[in-house]
C-alpha cells in the first residue's frame, strides 16, 4: 500500500514538473515511478515485494479473464443446447484464505464466474461453500477453484 501511495506521488510529480497534464503524461509518470521504485526496494523495507506485485496482478488479470471466458461459453452452451447437461450441487471447498478480506474477495470472484457461486463461510472460516452448476466433475472443481483461490491469494502475499 505504501509502495502505490508513492508510485502515484512520484507520477503526480512527473505530470507537475514536466508540465503536460494528459492521461499518457501520467501513465509516463507513473512508470518511471514503478521503475525507481523498484530500483530502491532492497534499501528501503516498507517497499518489500512491491515490484512483484504488478507482474503478479498482470498474471491474475489474464487468468480469471480466461476463467470467466470459459465459464461463460459452458453455461451459453448449456442453454442453447436442448438437452441441459447441468448437474447442480453444494460443495464444501476448504480455504486457504484466513482474513476477513481475503475471504471475501475469494468468494466475490467464485461468484463473479458464472455457474458458481458463493453461499457462506463456515463459523470457523476455514470452509467456503458453493453452489455450482457442473457438479458432474466434482473434483476437477475443487482444483479449479482451490487453483483460483491460489493465485488471488498470491496478490496479498
Amino acid at each position: 500500500m505504501i509502495g502505490a501511495a508513492w508510485n502515484l506521488l512520484l507520477g503526480g510529480a512527473w505530470v507537475v514538473l514536466t508540465g503536460h497534464f494528459s492521461g499518457l503524461n501520467l501513465l509516463a509518470g507513473l512508470v518511471f515511478g514503478y521503475l525507481v521504485l523498484a530500483l530502491i526496494q532492497p534499501q528501503v523495507p516498507a517497499l518489500a515485494g512491491y515490484a512483484q506485485r504488478l507482474p503478479r496482478l498482470v498474471g491474475f488479470i489474464g487468468f480469471f479473464v480466461k476463467e470467466l471466458v470459459m465459464a461463460n461459453l459452458k453455461v451459453a452452451f448449456d442453454i442453447v443446447t436442448p438437452p441441459w447437461y447441468m448437474k447442480p450441487g453444494v460443495i464444501a471447498m476448504p480455504l486457504q484464505a484466513r482474513s476477513e478480506f481475503e475471504i471475501a474477495f475469494v468468494a466475490n470472484l467464485i461468484s463473479l464466474t458464472p455457474g458458481t457461486l458463493s453461499l457462506d463461510v463456515s463459523d470457523d472460516r476455514r470452509v467456503l461453500y458453493i453452489h455450482a452448476m457442473f457438479l458432474d466433475e466434482e473434483e476437477e472443481l475443487r482444483r479449479d477453484l482451490a487453483e483460483l483461490e491460489r493465485r488471488a491469494l498470491m496478490l496479498f502475499r
